[in-house]
């Protein structure tokens, strides 16, 4: 990769971080106007930078991408029709992810995976059958998510103290940060509804916009270390 190359991904850089840093600020002010703009930006923003920085350009990372991208435009409305499919759209996202997860890791013993599964698995469960605001029809939608969380901070803990190596630990970070992220909506949108979130938006915007970020790193550093 050329000098060039280097600085114009580290322009695209610092212009997501200043566009996540604006979306932040308009969730706290509820300014849905620019939240409308500046929320699908950020996932684009990451295309192109992964695009530049890639030399595989694998197409289900960048589709998953494209979905986080209609994730966020479903969410902005907050109406329950648009929770429910953003819910759909995030799932199916998830699903994906899963799947590179498995294709990008090497795992030979489930046993690690499913110890290190377990105690994502009872703290989502908990906040679940605590809820009393989940519409019938997102149950199964949310236990299905449930599960497809708890199974990405498993297989990034099981990696990350199996083979404490720079790819397991971006990993690890991004694990902690999607569940942070799942943790804040489900409390905002089905814990607390309506209360605090002055508080919760700002947070779920930031912890959103690190996470992303960290899987894209994630994938470079694995790409390059497969190249090598």
């Amino acid at each position: 990769m050329g000098i060039e190359s280097k600085s114009l991904i580290k322009s695209i850089t610092v212009l997501y971080f200043i566009i996540a840093f604006f979306e932040v600020i308009c969730e706290y002010l509820v300014n849905k106007e620019f939240i409308g703009i500046l929320k699908p930006i950020m996932p684009l923003v990451l295309i192109v930078l992964y695009y530049i920085e890639s030399d595989i350009k694998n197409k289900l990372f960048i589709f998953a991408l494209v979905l986080s991208i209609i994730t966020n435009l479903l969410f902005i409305p907050d109406t329950p029709e648009c929770l429910f499919y953003g819910i759909l759209v995030y799932t199916l996202h998830r699903v994906i992810t899963i799947y590179l997860l498995f294709s990008f890791q090497k795992i030979n013993d489930f046993i690690p995976l499913i110890i290190a599964t377990s105690p994502f698995l009872l703290i989502f469960f908990y906040l679940f059958m605590e809820s009393v605001d989940i519409p019938q029809n997102s149950i199964y939608i949310l236990i299905f998510l449930n599960l497809l969380i708890s199974l990405f901070a498993g297989i990034a803990l099981s990696s990350y103290i199996m083979n404490d190596n720079k790819q397991n630990s971006i990993l690890m970070i991004t694990a902690l940060l999607f569940v942070m992220l799942q943790f804040v909506i489900f409390v905002e949108k089905y814990y607390l509804t309506n209360e605090y979130e002055e508080f919760f938006r700002p947070l779920a915007m930031s912890l959103n916009a690190l996470a992303f970020f960290s899987f894209y790193k994630y994938v470079i550093v694995v790409e390059k270390s497969n190249n090598n």
